[in-house]
């Protein structure tokens, strides 16, 4: 492999992105064009003809598209950006090999990025990475700083018509703004000014190791912002040099709220913020359901409050915080009440999550669950069956089909029909239903008025029009 140039000589570059469209390449295929450099890139889903629309916006913003055989890749020069856990059969990479592309993986260029900003706020665990970026960049935006964000989902506040899918905001390059990953172990690759932590639960890796990278993570941040209701990140406390806590009910967490002015409605809460450093308080509103939002809206204003940012302000820039594409995401009501909910639910948190804003209200839950493959049900099967069968109740139904498969080589032999047998079992009422297109006429059947329909899953964007094609047809 060609040497690393520096970050400088790095952007002026031609990039070239494998697998361009995902949630973890686009936006950072966006902040690349937006430094002056040129992009080009392919894409699977591209070639396989899913989500055009997509592919048609990222070329109408100056992205070249390939398909996905090699032919793009044409000079020594191109930086080849692609997951670290791509095939080397895969044609772009033979390709660069042969030619001696230098190759990064998504994290390496965001932590190149991130390291060489003036200021990189960090937003790290296994929960709730997504929205607390879109809230932190959109604190840090409304009170003029400027940032670039570097996100996994679409953050609604920055969408346009020239920028529909803006996962990223290209701002300036005092502040950079991003969710870190654990999963892959890439966090380590990350110097934050600012090091929120969330959570830390069972995800991708074992609980000794994840304790072990977040408590690094924590060792590296010149500011850590910890979440004291998790009992796991409280415990990692002691590893940080200089600490804000926030917290719902932890009642010595810094920023924190008020006992007794949580008002909880289906789509919006309110609730009064105190800043326990000055005793301060603060009228929160919030447009989004779910003590678990409160708790990000939390974390993003003591993050806010780690790079400089008055709680009164950032509490008031969170009153027009829109939230993000697939994070409860209601699509829609029809005449009769059913309600249609678009949501990236995939793994035992992030899931339960959901479903309790869901049975915090009355009316029936049907869950639509698509894994994001049949490497998570190996390692989360358990857990995830366990979070169906407890969260929702006797009324309520699972509905699982078959796991994402865009082709490799994973074990396929054990798939959702386990998922759904050990639910059952534990007391749940589950359906296995394996193609997708099936699911869509089995719900519509049995939709009744009042219902609140979920779509769950990752990795697949055309869960989005299938939850938008259901509305039709309950409609």
């Amino acid at each position: 492999m060609t040497d690393m140039p520096t970050p400088e000589e790095l952007f002026t570059r031609p990039f070239f992105f494998c697998g361009i469209g995902g949630s973890g390449m686009l936006p950072l295929a966006q902040i690349v064009l937006g430094r002056g450099a040129k992009v080009e890139g392919s894409d699977r889903s591209h070639d396989q003809g899913r989500t055009p629309e997509k592919f048609a916006a990222m070329e109408s913003q100056g992205f070249v598209l390939h398909p996905q055989d090699g032919s793009g890749i044409i000079s020594p020069d191109q930086v080849l950006v692609a997951s670290a856990a791509i095939e080397d059969t895969v044609p772009e990479i033979q390709r660069a090999n042969a030619l001696d592309c230098l190759r990064l993986s998504r994290a390496e260029l965001n932590s190149i990025l991130f390291n060489t900003s003036g200021a990189g706020l960090a937003v790290a665990g296994t929960s709730g990475k997504s929205t607390v970026t879109g809230m932190l960049g959109w604190i840090l935006h409304a009170v003029g700083r400027d940032p670039t964000i570097m996100n996994g989902a679409v953050m609604k506040n920055f969408v346009s018509p020239e920028r529909p899918y803006a996962s990223a905001v290209i701002g300036g390059r005092a502040i950079y703004v991003s969710e870190v990953d654990e999963s892959d172990g890439s966090i380590a690759l990350y110097r934050p000014a600012v090091g929120v932590l969330l959570n830390v639960s069972l995800d991708h890796k074992s609980m000794e190791e994840l304790r072990q990278l977040f408590a690094d993570y924590l060792a590296r941040s010149r500011i850590s912002v910890i979440n004291a209701d998790d009992p796991e990140a409280l415990a990692l406390l002691p590893h940080a040099k200089e600490v804000i806590t926030f917290g719902i009910e932890q009642e010595k967490a810094q920023i924190g709220i008020l006992p007794g002015t949580i008002a909880e409605g289906p789509v919006r809460q309110a609730a009064m913020v105190i800043d326990r450093h000055d005793g301060s308080e603060h009228a929160l509103r919030l447009n989004l359901p779910g003590r678990h939002n409160l708790s990000n809206a939390l974390a993003a204003i003591a993050g806010a409050a780690a790079a400089g940012i008055p709680v009164a302000r950032a509490v008031e820039a969170l009153g027009s915080f829109a939230g993000l594409a697939r994070r409860f995401d209601i699509v829609g009501t029809t005449s009769s009440g059913i309600t249609v909910i678009d949501d990236f639910g995939h793994n035992p948190e992030k899931c339960a999550a959901t479903l309790r804003t869901l049975k915090s209200h009355p009316g029936r839950v049907i869950a639509f669950f698509q894994p994001h493959g049949y490497g998570p049900l190996h390692q989360m099967g358990d857990e995830l069956a366990e979070t169906f069968a407890r969260e929702l109740g006797p009324d309520d139904l699972t509905i699982l089909c078959d796991p994402v498969y865009f082709g490799g080589t994973v074990d396929r032999s054990v798939g959702s029909e386990r998922i759904v047998g050990l639910i059952e079992q534990a007391g749940g009422r589950a359906e296995y239903i394996p193609a997708r297109d099936d699911v869509a006429a089995f719900i519509a059947e049995r939709a009744q008025p009042g219902d609140r329909i979920v779509v769950m899953g990752a990795r697949d964007d055309t869960l989005s029009e299938f939850a938008k094609g259901l509305l039709r047809r309950l409609s």
